[in-house]
């Protein structure tokens, strides 16, 4: 791609003044346009050193309303972004709907100044790649506009703007020592470039190259991308607002797309008779949390992150299993997030978002009390999500939790069995116990009108997300005292098979 650019593109002081008016105008229109729709837009700008990223954005920002956007800085990581995996920052900065996220770098740092560097190893640049990928597939098909942006200039006029900065003791810190060595060392640092820039040009998030030795030149183009890619996601999204207020007056237009997929019952495989005494209970229990104590240690001193997702049927046992599970627990190094309903503000991002955010930093335990699973679960028998949407999660739902074990996070994810009858005898007794009426609703007793369409959709997602790397494992519930130990057992071993690997690995 950088082969073929002609550098010596200009643009003339009149054509610019008679063009850059008109794609100010369209810019503005376009901003009111995705406020209103409710289109979130990303732009990430990069290029190489002295291209004039930030003149660039402070350029295209003139036309923008400031109370939509916001510009971020991407530097080095943090000491806290180190402790998570290297998307996590930028799933934490991502735009609301309607709003736009301007990006001075990118997560391209990963595999372009980083790897230049050697922060990032060679070996991990295909899996960093996949992630880019990944990820932005996962925003563009949740309805991102995504543009972006590379500057390109050549190493005489990188290395002459170079030298001008540092003429002037104002402007000298722009120039890093980073910047110099990449100057060169251009060829090296042009060839991860190109790498980078034709492994993740796609057609969901295709990449906008400009010439930018010319200043004004380039302010046009940019303009021009800008504005065209934003025309084309207006375009696209009223298409299908029309489509879809057509589609509602059709008949069967209210169907929920919960048909059954036929597929092997991996519930029915679970023993539900297993159980314990209350006193074998008693003495495993104990034992157990007495080693998950330890090995809580462990994990924060080896900076190892732990997620746990606990699912299951109204009433299956989670809220016990959780409370068993963390009572020798440092309280410092966990935390627990019952998932609810999202929020005005979750509903405005990606529906990963807010799970994103709450990812544990390294030496730290994450559990969930419902998790990311309720796209496929609840949002699919509900018709909160199109059957478009609960179909493509699974693939979104393995290549977050591949991020994460990708960057060493130990990911375990429990359903609850219980059968039927065992879940109405539990529900009658918390009706009749004054202590847990809270805990029973209306909703629950609707849920149970449901127990095969949720059963038809649960099967598929144990299926279709378990993985080596991030089981499921299925808790036989129906007595409290097999699945409190089983959960608990399964977590210990866990961390000790990690901790024995880590211990190989020297």
């Amino acid at each position: 791609m950088l082969e073929k650019m002609d550098l010596t593109k200009s643009l003339s002081k009149e054509e610019y003044k008679k063009k850059l008016p008109v794609l100010e105008a369209k810019l503005g229109k376009l901003q009111r346009e995705c406020k209103e729709l409710k289109i979130p837009v990303m732009i990430a700008f990069e290029g190489y050193g002295a291209a004039g990223k930030g003149v660039q954005i402070g350029k295209l920002i003139q036309a923008l309303d400031p109370r939509g956007f916001e510009v971020h800085a991407v530097k080095k990581e943090s000491e806290e972004e180190k402790l998570h995996p290297f998307l996590w920052r930028f799933w934490t900065k991502m735009p609301a709907a309607g709003r736009i996220a301007i990006y001075d770098s990118s997560w391209y740092r990963k595999v372009l100044i980083d790897r230049f560097e050697g922060k990032t190893k060679e070996e991990e640049i295909p899996a960093a790649l996949r992630s880019i990928c990944s990820f932005e597939e996962q925003l563009t098909d949740g309805g991102m506009a995504l543009i972006k942006i590379f500057l390109a200039i050549d190493k005489k006029e990188q290395k002459k703007r170079f030298q001008k900065l540092l003429k002037s003791k104002e402007t000298a810190w722009r120039v890093s020592k980073g910047d110099i060595r990449r100057n060169e060392k251009f060829e090296k640092y042009e060839a991860m470039n190109e790498e980078m820039l034709t492994r993740t040009d796609t057609d969901y998030a295709p990449w906008d190259v400009v010439e930018a030795v010319d200043l004004k030149f380039a302010t046009a183009k940019i303009y021009s991308i800008v504005v065209h890619r934003l025309e084309e996601k207006v375009r696209e999204v009223k298409e299908r607002e029309n489509v879809s207020a057509e589609a509602a007056l059709l008949p069967g237009s209210l169907d929920r797309q919960t048909e059954k997929v036929p597929m092997e019952s991996v519930l029915a495989k679970a023993d539900l008779s297993l159980f314990y005494t209350k006193e074998e209970y008693k003495r495993r229990l104990k034992n157990l949390q007495k080693k998950i104590e330890k090995l809580h240690g462990e994990l924060y001193r080896k900076r190892i992150a732990m997620v746990l997702g606990f699912e299951g049927w109204d009433a299956g046992g989670k809220g016990g299993a959780i409370k068993r599970l963390t009572e020798y627990m440092d309280p410092r190094g966990y935390v627990v997030h019952p998932t609810a309903s999202p929020n005005d503000i979750e509903r405005a991002h990606h529906y990963l978002w807010r799970f994103w955010n709450d990812m544990p930093k390294a030496g730290h335990v994450t559990i969930f009390d419902r998790t990311w699973y309720g796209r496929v679960m609840v949002e699919r028998i509900e018709g909160f999500c199109t059957k478009q949407e609960w179909q493509r999660a699974y693939k979104e739902i393995n290549d977050m939790e591949r991020d994460l074990t990708d960057a060493g996070t130990i990911v375990i994810k429990f359903w609850l069995q219980i059968d039927k009858d065992e879940q109405e005898r539990r529900f009658k007794a918390r009706q009749e116990n004054t202590e847990k009426q809270w805990k029973i609703t209306d909703e629950d007793w609707r849920n149970r009108e449901k127990w095969d369409q949720y059963e038809t959709a649960v099967n598929e997602m144990l299926i279709r997300t378990s993985t080596p790397d991030a089981p499921w494992v299925v808790v036989e519930g129906n007595n409290k005292y097999y699945a409190r130990v089983k959960v608990l057992e399964t977590v210990a071993d866990a961390i000790e098979k990690r901790l024995e690997e880590e211990k190989k690995r020297g």
